[in-house]
This record gives C-alpha cells, structure tokens and sequence, in this order.
C-alpha cells in the first residue's frame, strides 16, 4: 500500500509531455490524476493507451512493433488474432471520443491526430497488402473482435466511417460478409455476430435478419431477472453483462428500432426500452460493487479485462441514460475512483507503452486460455463518457460520493430492492 501511494504521489506531480493532453504518467508505466480534473485523468489515460496502438498501425507497423504476450493457458490458436482484438477492441471505446469536433485545445488536437491514424488504420486493416492486413480469414475469434471493429464505426460513423474511402469501405463490407462461415455458439459470441449485422443494416448494406433476431431473443430468453442475464445456458458471476450482453444488445437495438426492421411478433422499440431499463438495474448494481477505495470484486472470467467491468456505466452515462438513483457526479467521481485504483499500479503497461496480461499491474498467471495482450484493449470501453463535451453536465456536475463511500461512513444511503421487470 505504501508503494502504491508513493507512486500515485510521484505520477500526480508528473510534469506533461510538451503537445499532449497533460495527464500522461511519467513513472513505471502507470498513470494517475493531474490537477486537471476527473476528464483531463480519463484523456490522458486513454490517450497513453491509444498512442502506442494507432501510431503504428497507421504506418503499418502495429504487427511489427506490437510483441505479442500469450496467456500461460494458451490453447494453441493462431495468435495472429491479438492484432484484431488490439485494434478493434481499442477503438469501441475511443470512438465516441474520435466524434467529438475539433477545437484548437490540446485535448482537441491530441483527438485529431489520433482520429486521423485511427482512420489510416482501419484502411491498412483491410488492405491485403498492408504489413497491418487483419486475420479475418482466421479462427472463430475473429468473428469476436470483428463485431468491436463494427460496433466502433456505429459509435462515430461521421467520424470513422464516412471519411473512409470507396475501396475501404467496401473491403471493410466484404471482409464483414464473410465471417458468416463463422457459426457462432449459443453464448454470448450470438451477440458478435448480431452486432456485424446490425453495422450493415446501418449503413444500408444487405443484412441477415436471422443472425440478428435469434441472438436477440436468445439473450431475452436467457433473463434471470434483477438485471441479471446468464451467457448461455449456464449462470456465470462475472462480468460479461458489462463486457458483452448488455451493450451489444442495445445498440443492436437501437439500429433495428431505428431501421424499423422485421422482429416477428414482437416490436424492437419495446424491446430496446426493456432492455435499456434493465440496464439501468445492472448499472445500479455496478455502482454498488465500487468499495469506498474504488477497488471492485475480482469475480468470474476475463478478470484481465479490467475496468471493462464498467462498461455500461459508462455507456449509459454517454447516451445520457443513467438512471434517477445514479446522479451524474456521482458515477464520475465512482468511476474516476475506479480507474485510478487499476490503473496506478505498476505493470499495467511495458516499457513500450502497450498493455499487459493482468488485473491491477502484470499478473499473467491470471489470463484465461483464450486471453492475450491484445485482448486486454476492451479496457477502453470504459471511456465510453469521453464522448460527451468538457462543458457537459456529466463532468461539470459537482463530485457526489458513491454509496459505498456513504455506507462505510456511516452516512445515509439508499436501501436496495429487487426489481421486476
């Protein structure tokens, strides 16, 4: 404890790199606040994380300077996926941050230097003679990490899409098409390739309304209740409602509600306010889980996702969906804690500035068998917030204390009771 607070002192007093949002640490690979507030902490740790990932991949380099660290359970796959799940996962959660406008702010250019390499990336990405072509003729991940890639060009489609150039986009719709040879399980994988279908009916390509629909009644049907949804057949405590169930189902919602498409006997802007509303539960619930420090229960799969974990937070705070038991500074100050817990620690990421396998620092011995450093990128749907301006509400708000922080001071707090819907 006592290193950690040596380190969160060193890293807060850390002087900004000239041209750069001014919270970037300086020290052990770790990054803390800066005097700039709760946003200025949130750019630049989602800037440290970018930096590395896109300035390469925009020269073509991103295969050649990305060395690769594999679980110690690694089951053998071609680890040519990291590669995917690096770029495609990193940019779901930079995206509605890319979408921001421009403005003559640090943080302003810093946003479009690295829209503008995020944009080279996603043509290299589907170039078969970039040194940077993707695996998408590869193994079933593909199909995963294929529908993180998708889902961040809907998040910012003036941003990532529309910029792109004819022949990008249409290699970018092809290689999409052609991972329906990929049959995906009944677990949470029937979401990634609902979500791939759900980019093409957005953009008005032809789309297959079944790998849609049945991904969406099958996670309907797999509702527990309270907020709760089981990732197949099986209840699994962990987070994967954060990682996939939850926003993968809305936004795919949000596009066939939009589309007005076909859902036999049933209507999806009904079941995208259901599924919105029980998000909010399950948001409710995550709020709950931040203890008074802002460390929060290693539970179940994928711990190496890290603040992953919170992801619909911070995409209901985002979309301005956060519910009336979760006041807007309240989730700020919440997830702010958060983050720094997790990240201050040292060996979070090498001396090349890319993430490692672990949860709080390097901890490689705590990788799933599928789990690589590449895969560790989904982290950066935490970020989701940053989508909102610095004038908006969400970071203007004054800092509330969460409800941990009020339980364990003796403070009032409101009780918690199961809900029905």
């Amino acid at each position: 404890m006592e290193r950690r607070n040596f380190m969160r002192g060193v890293l807060a007093g850390g002087a900004a790199a000239a041209g750069t949002v001014p919270a970037v640490a300086l020290a052990a690979g770790a990054v803390a606040a800066t005097p700039g507030g709760d946003r200025a902490y949130m750019v630049g740790l989602l800037q440290k994380m970018a930096d590395p990932v896109l300035a390469n991949m925009a020269k073509g380099e991103l295969k050649k300077k990305f060395a690769l660290e594999l679980s110690p359970t690694w089951d053998g796959r071609d680890p040519g996926v990291a590669y995917l799940e690096c770029f495609g996962r990193l940019i779901a959660g930079l995206a509605p941050w890319l979408a921001l406008s421009d403005d003559a702010s640090a943080e302003g250019r810093t946003r479009k230097r690295l829209r503008e390499q995020a944009l080279q990336s996603y043509t290299n990405s589907v170039d078969p003679k970039s040194p940077d072509y993707l695996l998408w003729k590869g193994p079933g991940q593909t199909l995963v990490d294929s529908a993180y890639f998708t889902n961040a060009l809907m998040r910012a489609p003036k941003a990532l899409w529309e910029p792109l150039d004819a022949a990008t986009k249409q290699r970018i719709i092809d290689e999409i098409k052609s991972l329906r040879r990929i049959e995906p399980p009944y677990i949470n994988w029937m979401l990634f390739a609902a979500m791939n279908e759900a980019f093409l009916l957005s953009i008005g390509e032809q789309y297959d309304p079944m790998r849609m629909n049945v991904a969406i009644r099958k996670v309907n049907e797999w509702y527990v209740g309270d907020g709760w949804i089981k990732d197949g057949e099986a209840f699994h405590f962990d987070y994967y409602n954060s990682f996939v169930m939850y926003p993968m189902l809305v936004e795919i919602l949000e596009v066939l509600a939009k589309a007005n498409g076909p859902f036999w006997n049933g209507k999806p802007a009904d079941l995208l306010a259901q599924a919105q509303k029980r998000m909010q539960r399950y948001g409710e619930h995550l709020e709950r889980f931040i203890s008074p420090q802002g460390t929060f229960p290693p539970i179940g799969r994928s711990l190496t996702y890290r603040t992953a974990a919170f992801q619909p937070l911070a995409l209901l705070a985002w979309r301005k969906q956060l519910p009336a038991s979760l006041p807007e500074g309240q989730v700020r100050a919440a997830l702010a804690s958060v983050h720094k817990a997790i990240w201050s620690e040292p060996g979070n990421f090498t001396k090349d500035g890319y993430l490692t396998i672990g949860f709080a620092g390097h901890q490689p011995e705590l990788g799933d068998w599928y789990s690589n450093n590449g895969s560790m990128y989904i982290a950066a749907s935490s970020f989701l917030a940053l989508g909102l301006p610095a004038d908006d509400s969400y970071w203007t708000a004054p800092a509330q204390d969460w409800t941990q922080k009020k339980a364990f001071s003796g403070r009032k707090f409101p009780k918690d009771y199961h809900v029905s819907y």
